[in-house]
């Protein structure tokens, strides 16, 4: 594998692994009695790249303690964990973080935004690529909601979303929550319209996998510069290479 390419793995809902040249990324993982992950336990289990697995906030669909038997696999972990999450024994090389900070470590570079939920989001510049996940930073518009209340959210989303501006992200993983029915992609749509990022990931499913081809195929033909990943199954794999600047 070539600087700027990547392979990012599908796990479940929100938990993705990406794979660089020298190292391998680990988002929101949580556990899913339904999938085998031999595959990717021998992946973590054999390989020389250092390992980072990421915590965005304490919701247990985002958060699961057993993240961090994941040691048993490879020692060459390290846990970066949202400052929102307990965890209530010793773990060797994790490191807590606070919104709107960083974390540097050998050609990693870790930057924290904030959400529209709990915890926070990550922006992680690594092997050529930046890659952003959102955590459960959301547009979320309640449909019951009074007028008042969904404003507020549209606002307090839009806010968060333009401090990115600025950054070129080349994969992006946002949520496209089917609670909110009709509405589920209003956070993908501003998120195209602003940041124009090469490839969008769409999350926050449990299994209703389906719904990243209904986004693809409502919000494709207007960003055709972005890809949106149709997800199949899990432990699908995309390959992605940076377009040439």
């Amino acid at each position: 594998m070539n600087l700027k390419e990547a392979n990012i793995t599908y796990i479940f809902h929100s938990s993705f692994m990406v794979e660089t040249k020298n190292h391998i990324l680990i988002f929101d993982y949580i556990k899913n009695n339904n999938l085998d992950i031999n595959t990717l336990n021998n992946k973590l289990s054999y390989t020389t790249k250092k390992i980072y697995v990421f915590v965005t906030h304490s919701h247990d669909d985002h958060f699961d303690p057993d993240i961090f038997s994941l040691k048993e696999l490879n020692s060459n972990i390290k846990f970066i964990i949202s400052d929102d999450v307990s965890i209530h024994k010793q773990i060797e090389n994790l490191y807590y973080i606070s919104q709107y900070t960083f974390l540097e470590f050998d050609n990693i570079l870790i930057e924290t935004y904030g959400t529209t939920d709990k915890g926070l989001s990550y922006f992680v510049k690594t092997d050529g690529l930046n890659i952003y996940h959102s955590g459960d930073l959301n547009w979320w518009h309640w449909k019951n909601d009074d007028r008042k209340s969904r404003l507020k959210e549209e606002e307090d989303y839009k806010k968060e979303i333009d401090l990115l501006r600025d950054k070129v992200i080349d994969i992006s993983f946002v949520p496209v929550d089917p609670r909110l029915e009709e509405y589920y992609y209003l956070s993908a749509e501003y998120f195209l319209d602003v940041i124009k990022p090469q490839l969008l990931i769409p999350m926050h499913f449990v299994d209703k996998i389906d719904i990243t081809h209904q986004l693809s195929d409502k919000l494709s033909h207007k960003y055709p510069k972005s890809e949106i990943w149709k997800i199949n199954t899990p432990l699908e794999i995309y390959h992605f290479s940076k377009d040439k600047e």
